[in-house]
């Protein structure tokens, strides 16, 4: 439980710098915040693993970079899905999800699975 909590904190945080950075992401209050990563969540849970299954072809063919469209897609389809989230197009939807996709990974380099911070140290004598 503790993991879910600091994920849904941390993908609020991307959606938070996708809102102030890309000039075509609007969301508005704090509980559209909470939803729009819940649902993020979700939606990256459940629909993008279909999505990319069927959607290999392409994605091979164009050397991966369609995943930046499904990427996208996800994030439009959190989207439409509230009524406080806004995304103007497709460039300001990869954008969002290119921002959120960032703070997500970095923050997954130093978050656990447990939702603890993880260093990892080496020592040389």
């Amino acid at each position: 439980m503790p993991g879910f909590l600091i994920r849904t904190l941390i993908t609020m945080l991307g959606l938070y710098l996708a809102s102030v950075l890309v000039p075509g992401v609007q969301i508005a209050g704090l509980g559209t915040f909470i939803l729009a990563a819940i649902l993020l969540g979700f939606v990256n849970g459940f629909v993008r693993p279909v999505a990319f299954f069927l959607t290999l072809p392409i994605t091979i063919v164009t050397l991966g970079l369609f995943l930046l469209v499904l990427n996208a897609a996800m994030f439009g389809l959190v989207g439409a899905m509230l009524s406080g989230f806004s995304i103007a197009g497709l460039g300001s939807a990869i954008l969002g999800a290119l921002i959120v996709s960032i703070t997500s990974g970095i923050a997954s380099w130093y978050i656990g699975p447990n939702g603890q911070i993880e260093v990892i140290v080496i020592r040389r004598d």
